[in-house]
């Protein structure tokens, strides 16, 4: 489990089907636009018995060592979800962000800290060098995500992902250790940054 005051992210457990799903369908306008297309109707794919099949194939990749997720939790109460995934070891070192949170959250500083919170577990006990994170360009709420925390820009993906019923672009973030080192971590840095604003 990974804390920041009123912020966690700990692992999701079979418990959280009933919030995923009221969490979930009540985001549908709210993440529709920007996640890949679901196999049927939002309402479809939305059920405690899709959670099962979620949770199962989290726990899988997790003990692989091809994921990273976590439940995102605000007060105790779930919220979203932050997910390092793509995990490549050897000598690229890296994965993948994605991150999504109930937009009845929203503006409350949640993503920024968990997706650092993310990114220092990762580096440090995760053994990572880098992560990236891609985003449509359209995304504006989700680009200063990780503006604020520092990424780089460093790509532009034509046509990257088949989302909202056609192949999007999307722009290429990304961190590495060096980046964060000299501040002590990636939420030491947004914390540094938020105190002399």
């Amino acid at each position: 489990m990974l804390r920041d005051g009123d912020v966690t992210l700990r692992p999701y457990q079979r418990s959280d089907a009933a919030a995923w799903v009221e969490v979930r369908l009540a985001n549908e306008q709210w993440l529709a636009p920007w996640e890949p297309d679901p196999p049927g109707r939002w309402q479809d794919v939305h059920t405690v018995r899709a959670f099962r099949f979620v949770h199962r194939d989290l726990r899988k990749s997790a003990a692989d060592g091809s994921t990273m997720p976590y439940a995102v939790c605000y007060q105790d109460r779930f919220v979203g979800q932050l997910t390092i995934g793509n995990i490549v070891r050897r000598a690229f070192c890296s994965g993948y962000a994605g991150y999504w949170v109930d937009h009845r959250y929203a503006g409350r500083g949640i993503t920024p800290i968990a997706l650092a919170l993310a990114v220092d577990h990762a580096f440090n006990q995760g053994g990572l060098h880098r992560v990236e994170v891609n985003i449509r360009p359209e995304n504006k709420p989700s680009r200063r995500v990780v503006e604020k925390l520092g990424f780089r820009e460093e790509a532009y993906h034509h046509r990257y992902l088949y989302i909202a019923g056609g192949w999007r672009d999307h722009l290429g973030y990304a961190i590495t250790t060096e980046d964060v080192a000299t501040d002590g971590g990636l939420l030491r840095r947004w914390h540094r940054g938020r105190d002399s604003a």
